[in-house]
């Protein structure tokens, strides 16, 4: 009746192994792409969409909800106490308790022994359903207070190592994001050493045809929410031009600065308008920015953006600034900076002016509104009570992101 799948806890394999094999298999998949798909895809995305086949959905017992059942079975005489009169070879019927213990995710995890630390407490074998695993308590005496006992004593094996082996799981999970990006950037800063060894050489480079720079999969059977591969639809790659996050960050820190000047000091910019305050932030930028030019009113792709930061001729930096509106016109400007990239920006900045009187709540509606944009694809981090950093794509090709750093600061009317 109750022969099920049985599990052997925390002995018949080990985490190291499962952690390997899902290290393998996900350097595995980055290889097998295209160089094409490597160089145009974004990493956070495919890196998102690799791991989700291997992220540990490390199993709940519930102890609250056990239940029982029992059922009549044949029982060999060597396994009756001594004290009971039975012929060796002989089999006895005897009432078997079985524990349900429901469960909730993956319980064959459970299988392996931790990556730290081998307990000698002993192990045990347990029956697997689909929403509990069981243990069986022979009623040898029909006595409940000793089947109870023997029930804790089951109890302890069966949570003799899950805290362990939770912690290693809470731990790849943790990490298994982070070492696939890595290994997507490894295999693409490769990628790029080679192209510029070969573009150095001083000939045309013949180009692959026919090589698919997408592939299909079967959809997986989960019940979370499902990544999809991320697409690519460029046929080439060519390294552009761009800032360094460091250097990003600097000029933001310079443009904050000068920000949070506005504040101190508002009787010197009271009455200023957008290009007014933009000018002062101009003319702190460009003897920063050592080997370009920093310019305003400039135009680029559908528009003209209030300060573009160039090296040679290309555009390395693009920020808007505008004064607050409410919501709707917060979202405008979002579309309005958006506009004026092509897929060559990825570094870029929105800077507000406000001059309501209630700043916290313009700073909850940007902190609200700015995740609902049709663009917006993550959260980087929060450098103040005022400046947000955010990963958007450009229009039209998810997989060209670009950095916005939103700035807000609190101007005299």
């Amino acid at each position: 009746m109750y022969q099920g799948s049985k599990l052997k806890l925390y002995r018949e394999g080990n985490l190291k192994s499962v952690f390997g094999n899902s290290a393998s298999q996900i350097e595995s998949q980055i290889n097998q792409k295209s160089e094409d798909y490597i160089l145009n895809v974004s990493e956070v995305e495919f890196g998102e969409f690799l791991i989700q086949t291997h992220i540990i959905d490390f199993p709940t017992l519930d102890f609250e909800n056990v239940y029982v059942e029992s059922y009549e079975k044949e029982i060999p005489a060597d396994r009756f106490p001594g004290n009971y009169d039975v012929r060796s070879g002989e089999i006895y019927k005897r009432d078997v308790i079985v524990y349900h213990i429901p469960y909730s995710g993956n319980i064959y995890i459970l299988r392996n022994q931790g990556v730290s630390s081998f307990s000698m407490s002993g192990s045990i074998d347990v029956g697997v359903t689909n929403d509990s695993i069981t243990t069986e308590i022979i009623n040898f005496d029909s006595n409940p207070e000793k089947i109870k006992r023997d029930f804790e004593d089951c109890k302890r094996f069966i949570l003799s190592d899950y805290d362990t082996l939770k912690k290693d799981c809470a731990r790849f999970n943790n990490e298994v994001l982070a070492f696939a990006i890595g290994k997507i950037k490894e295999r693409k800063q490769k990628l790029l050493s080679k192209n510029n060894l070969l573009s150095s050489l001083g000939v045309p480079l013949k180009k692959k045809v026919g090589v698919a720079e997408t592939f299909s999969i079967p959809k997986p059977e989960l019940r979370k929410k499902i990544i999809i591969e991320p697409k690519v639809y460029e046929k080439g790659f060519k390294p552009e031009p761009t800032l360094s996050n460091e250097n990003y960050f600097e000029i933001l820190k310079i443009i904050n600065d000068v920000g949070k000047n506005f504040e101190r000091m508002p009787s010197t910019y009271s009455g200023k308008g957008e290009e007014d305050l933009r000018d002062h932030i101009l003319l702190t930028l460009d003897p920063n920015f050592e080997f370009g030019s920093a310019s305003g009113e400039t135009f680029n792709k559908k528009g003209k953006t209030d300060i573009l930061l160039k090296y040679d001729s290309d555009v390395v930096f693009i920020a808007e600034c505008k004064f607050w509106t409410g919501k709707g016109g917060y979202l405008s400007t979002i579309d309005q900076l958006l506009g004026y990239l092509t897929f060559r920006n990825s570094k870029t900045s929105l800077i507000m002016f406000v001059r309501n009187k209630d700043m916290s709540n313009v700073i909850s509606i940007i902190s609200e509104v700015t995740e609902t944009h049709p663009n917006y694809i993550r959260t980087e981090k929060k450098n103040g009570e005022t400046w947000w950093n955010y990963i958007f794509h450009i229009n039209e090709d998810r997989n060209r992101e670009i950095s916005l750093g939103i700035l807000a600061y609190h101007l005299p009317e």
